[in-house]
């Protein structure tokens, strides 16, 4: 079976996109969003709880690189009130730059970003500095589980996404490698490799990803 759903293009006109289906089992992030009360609990809690990350991590006005693990921390403490402690499994091996946790066996990928622009992000997938490790990772990479992302716009309406492989897997295949990642310019110090705007777009617009609404 294939789902479509109609898009405007460039020119204004409607048409409309095929999307793939498939029966899935119900993975632990399909558990998370249908929650309603804990959906709620996350759209009132979150943004204090992340603006509170943001202000530890903070020095002489500038917020530091741990916030990010800040964040994270505070999602997967949401992954352990949902499941339980002996559900998440955060013994994840270093090779495995994907997985951040499993949940129930399932590996999960979990990233937040912040920004002021209502435009989607770049989303940072692997952090290196070295040259060789960016075409490493580049050359073989492919999306491998679901994702568990967090956009924080102060000012604005940010949201809660759980993304799953599938729809991954579908933008990476029409995007193509090099429209999927977005890689450091040469000449400059490298600080690893994002998803593409472009490509988060697509992943936020398709029709198996979930969404909250974060004000």
């Amino acid at each position: 079976m294939e789902r479509k759903r109609a898009i405007v293009g460039s020119n204004g006109r409607k048409h409309r996109r095929k999307w793939k289906t498939v029966n899935n089992p119900v993975t632990p992030l399909d558990e998370l969003f249908r929650d309603e009360a804990l959906c709620e609990k996350i759209r009132r809690k979150l943004p204090f709880l992340f603006a509170l990350a943001e202000q530890q991590a903070s020095r002489a006005g500038r917020v530091g690189m741990e916030v990010g693990t800040l964040r994270e921390q505070i999602l997967i403490a949401l992954l352990i009130y949902k499941f339980g402690e002996v559900s998440v499994d955060l013994d994840i091996p270093i090779t495995e730059h994907e997985v951040d946790v499993r949940v129930l066996g399932h590996p999960l990928s979990i990233k937040t970003v912040t920004t002021r622009s209502q435009r989607a992000p770049a989303v940072k997938i692997v952090w290196t500095v070295d040259w060789e490790q960016v075409k490493k990772f580049a050359e073989t990479y492919e999306p491998k589980c679901d994702m568990l992302l967090v956009i924080v716009r102060w000012g604005g309406t940010g949201g809660f996404y759980g993304i799953p492989l599938q729809a991954q897997e579908e933008v990476f295949e029409r995007l193509g490698r090099e429209r999927y990642l977005r890689l450091p310019k040469p000449g400059t110090n490298p600080r690893g490799v994002e998803i593409s705007p472009e490509s988060v777009k697509e992943l936020l617009e398709h029709p198996l990803t979930k969404a909250l609404t974060i004000e």
